[in-house]
């Protein structure tokens, strides 16, 4: 009969931990504060800038921009007369806004076969793939400027600069470096602690 009785707080357990770890950080103004209460976020930007060279503070504001680190985000439905509901305008879903063919070809490239949209360590490695091609073409892996254009219109079309004709895009590129830099000074500070840590709970 005990064993009975510990199956819904297993259950509840895992729930719980499953919550806390979807659940967008209290703090997302600041790299270091996110990194300390998501532990395992902190570990998977690392594993995917060791593995793609992009540095954990321009891939977290990417991840910032396109979901507010809302694991289910997705685009707005659009509407139809102003109020009703119609499809999405793409089929963006998760951490990172990967588009479904985009993340087949992740996919299908890298062999991580059962990879999530919604999965953060996913995410944080599909955000460092598609980048590191612009790193390798060239960019600066600082230059999150440039990597939110390439990321957003392909390296196709950041290559004829079609955001040039989308001033609104401009403008969000530009907020997406100023995080990036804001969140470097900020992991700059507390890079050393976050290694330390690192070695002590993993």
């Amino acid at each position: 009969m005990k064993k009975f009785k510990l199956v819904p707080f297993i259950l509840l357990t895992i729930f719980v931990i499953q919550s806390c770890a979807t659940r967008p950080p209290e703090n997302p103004d600041n790299i270091c504060l996110i990194f300390e209460e998501k532990r395992s976020w902190y570990k998977a930007a690392i594993r995917s800038e060791k593995r793609w060279k992009i540095p954990p503070y321009v891939l977290m504001s990417f991840v910032y921009q396109e979901s507010s680190f809302q694991a289910d985000a997705k685009p707005e439905r659009e509407k139809i007369l102003g109020f009703i509901p119609w499809s999405r305008p793409s089929t963006a879903v998760g951490y990172s806004q990967a588009l479904t063919n985009t993340w087949e070809d992740y996919k299908d490239e890298t062999g991580n076969t059962r990879a999530s949209r919604k999965d953060f360590s996913d995410s944080a490695d599909f955000i460092g793939w598609y980048a590191s091609k612009g790193y390798y073409q060239g960019f600066e892996k600082t230059d999150a400027r440039s990597l939110y254009l390439a990321y957003h219109e392909g390296y196709g079309g950041f290559e004829k600069k079609t955001y040039r004709k989308k001033q609104w895009l401009i403008k969000v590129a530009d907020r997406v470096q100023a995080r990036s830099s804001k969140y470097q000074k900020q992991y700059w500070s507390c890079a050393k602690d976050l290694k330390k840590k690192k070695f002590l709970f993993f």
